[in-house]
């Protein structure tokens, strides 16, 4: 006869209790509980034995769902204004093919047609549906969101939990990612920049001729809000922006108190960090923020 499988620990350790199928009647105690309070520890069935039913709620959200859906709904609202201007739109066509048409008959019977052709192609491209810069930023910024959890993905690997896209209790603000690991608490911003990023004399970090201070600053106010929803107060909370698109100087600079790094760089520079805590503690960490945060989208 085949010898039971060793056990790990003392028998002192060992957890007591048995798992067993839930009965009919478990099933209508739980049920009839859960009407009453959802989040209520179930004890006690008709059958007089003890059953336990906890509600999970999974909040690991969707990398970029918010901001994707910022932009689906600004890009429906401009479609639906700019049906509404298709008459003028339509008129403005006609009128210009026809001044096209007469300007080329003018030159010779033949180009009439062409250029009244060509003028109404002209016309209508220029008049066409385009989306307005800003519902354009959030299609951009979700696409940058999905791109750093790809490369945040791999560190689960390595003990890390990646949640996305978690709304802040009481404000319209989101989390782009907490990340939990090994090497600490990180809240992380995705932005989608073109060009270089620069720093000043002062050691302001710029976009161009726009100041990257509203957006640490917003980011650092994230994190802290962070810090404040999870129960370990000894837990620091770091912030990082994430960079796709431009260039950061020397790969990293700190400014304002906050890193900003290109985002290639991100997993392999959160991988070198010391480790400062253990599986449970991150296990912990990361259940407690499944629980107090909800996806945004």
């Amino acid at each position: 006869m085949a010898s039971s499988p060793s056990w790990p620990f003392d028998d002192d350790d060992r957890p007591s209790g048995s798992v067993r199928p839930l009965s009919q009647a478990d099933l209508q105690a739980i049920l009839a509980h859960l009407g009453d309070d959802p989040d209520q520890l179930l004890a006690g069935t008709g059958a007089d034995r003890p059953v336990v039913a906890v509600r999970v709620r999974a909040s690991v959200g969707q990398s970029g769902g918010s901001a994707q859906a910022r932009w689906r709904r600004a890009r429906a609202a401009e479609w639906t204004a700019w049906t509404r201007t298709l008459p003028w739109r339509a008129a403005a066509t006609l009128s210009i093919a026809a001044a096209g048409g007469l300007l080329g008959s003018l030159l010779a019977p033949r180009l009439g047609l062409v250029l009244g052709g060509l003028a109404a192609l002209a016309a209508g491209w220029g008049l066409r549906f385009r989306p307005s810069p800003d519902a354009v930023a959030w299609r951009r910024g979700a696409a940058g969101e999905r791109r750093t959890a790809r490369l945040l993905a791999p560190l689960e690997r390595h003990g890390w939990v990646i949640l996305h896209d978690l709304a802040v209790p009481g404000s319209r603000a989101n989390l782009n990612h907490l990340v939990i690991g090994p090497g600490g608490v990180f809240v992380i911003d995705s932005k989608q920049y073109h060009g270089r990023l620069q720093l000043d004399a002062v050691g302001k970090l710029w976009h161009g001729r726009h100041p990257l201070a509203p957006t640490l600053g917003a980011v650092s106010w994230e994190a802290d809000q962070a810090a404040q929803i999870l129960p370990d107060p000894d837990v620091v909370v770091v912030p990082i922006v994430a960079v796709h698109g431009a260039q950061v100087p020397w790969g990293k600079v700190v400014t304002d108190g906050v890193p900003v790094v290109t985002a290639q760089r991100l997993p392999r520079l959160l991988c070198a960090l010391p480790a400062v805590l253990g599986p449970e503690r991150v296990a912990a960490l990361a259940n407690q923020a499944r629980v107090r945060f909800h996806p945004a989208a």
